[in-house]
């Protein structure tokens, strides 16, 4: 399969307003849906200084693109999953009085034949509208969203965001922005990849790709291997084919000022696996730096423990493991080809990029540091 790499997808659409109109009042609360392949996710929050302050949130394991592979077709049992979850999503959205809002699905929705129906059938039920992404914008919504945890030391970005059904890297080239507006300027990402000429240094997106190929699309590939560890080394090995499209980095460059963030619900458990937390805390997460050494021990781990063993495990969690092993095969195909021996962990992504482009294209987040 090779790698489909999307282009052309627009800056973040500005909400409509009149001419002259004031800026929405600070105060006023902002909402952010993410419909994945696997799950359904909300954030309600507040603007607060320059960056924000979350006053509800929903996440619920829905399954939406279970046999879209095979099919090709959003199942009537996934739907009806995923609708029971939108409408706690509505419901939370009238309690809180939310006005401001920006509800989008992913993978699945972009890959399915009926998933215009899907959306209508959503609208109906649940009174939501979501917008079907294009993979360029989930990939900058989850850079966004990782400004907060880019080194001022860091010259190089790697962001990764492994999805249900797809998986985001998109390089960055930051050696020509002074040390301390690094985060800003990937913060100012927001208005697009190749932003229009700006009196500000800005960050050089030197390459990206979506990989069709996330923790449930790798998964049913390979679901007819019987023994754990083969299907595991042909996750990693087939994934790692499918970057053969992606720039590649010199591995004769230095380490030191290479930097990778991973975002998603794998790299969040691997991290929790390591830290050995049996009731996950994202402020021992969100940040964590890991080695190469200590992601692969854990890895290993999960191997020796089998597919009982995973499940049984508190710090994997009934909703994740089935799906750990294919996120860790991609996770550790990563690893493995870039120049750096340490990952840096993000518990945000797409809902937190939501937020922050809303309020960064509205004006109400103060400017300055992280």
């Amino acid at each position: 399969m090779t790698p489909r790499r999307p282009r052309g997808a627009g800056a973040f659409p500005k909400p409509v307003e009149p001419p002259g109109a004031p800026k929405p009042d600070p105060a006023e609360l902002y909402a952010a849906l993410d419909l994945g392949t696997n799950s359904c996710r909300m954030l309600i929050a507040q603007p607060k200084g320059n960056q924000f302050h979350v006053v509800d949130s929903f996440s619920k394991t829905v399954q939406l693109g279970a046999g879209l592979e095979a099919t090709g077709r959003l199942s009537r049992a996934s739907m009806s999953r995923t609708i029971q979850a939108l409408r706690i999503c509505q419901r939370k959205i009238e309690q809180h009085n939310v006005k401001r809002m920006r509800l989008v699905a992913t993978e699945a929705c972009r890959r399915a034949r009926n998933a215009r129906d899907f959306l209508r059938q959503v609208r109906r039920e649940t009174g939501l509208a979501l917008d079907v992404i294009q993979p360029e914008e989930e990939a900058r919504l989850a850079v966004v969203s990782c400004a907060p945890l880019v080194s001022v030391r860091t010259e190089q970005l790697l962001v990764v965001d492994i999805g249900g059904g797809s998986t985001e890297l998109v390089w960055i080239d930051l050696s020509s922005v002074p040390r301390h507006e690094r985060p800003r300027a990937i913060m100012r990402l927001h208005a697009g990849f190749h932003p229009p000429e700006s009196p500000f240094p800005a960050a050089k997106v030197v390459d990206w790709i979506s990989v069709p190929l996330g923790v449930a699309t790798l998964k049913d590939q390979f679901q007819d291997v019987e023994d754990d560890a083969a299907r595991f080394a042909l996750m990693s090995w087939f994934f790692e084919e499918n970057l053969a499209d992606f720039s590649p980095y010199s591995h004769q460059q230095a380490r030191e000022g290479f930097q990778i963030i991973g975002t998603s619900g794998t790299v969040t458990t691997v991290a929790a696996s390591y830290l050995n937390l049996r009731r996950y805390d994202r402020n021992k997460v969100d940040g964590l730096r890991m080695t190469s050494d200590q992601i692969d021990r854990v890895i290993r781990e999960y191997l020796v423990l089998g597919p009982e063993g995973r499940r049984s495990d508190p710090r994997i969690g009934r909703d994740r493991h089935t799906l750990i092993m294919s996120g860790a095969a991609i996770l550790q195909a990563l690893m493995r080809i870039w120049p750096t021996d340490r990952l840096s962990v993000a518990d945000r992504g797409l809902r937190e990029g939501l937020l922050y482009a809303q309020m960064c294209a509205d004006g109400v987040l103060e400017d300055g540091p992280f």
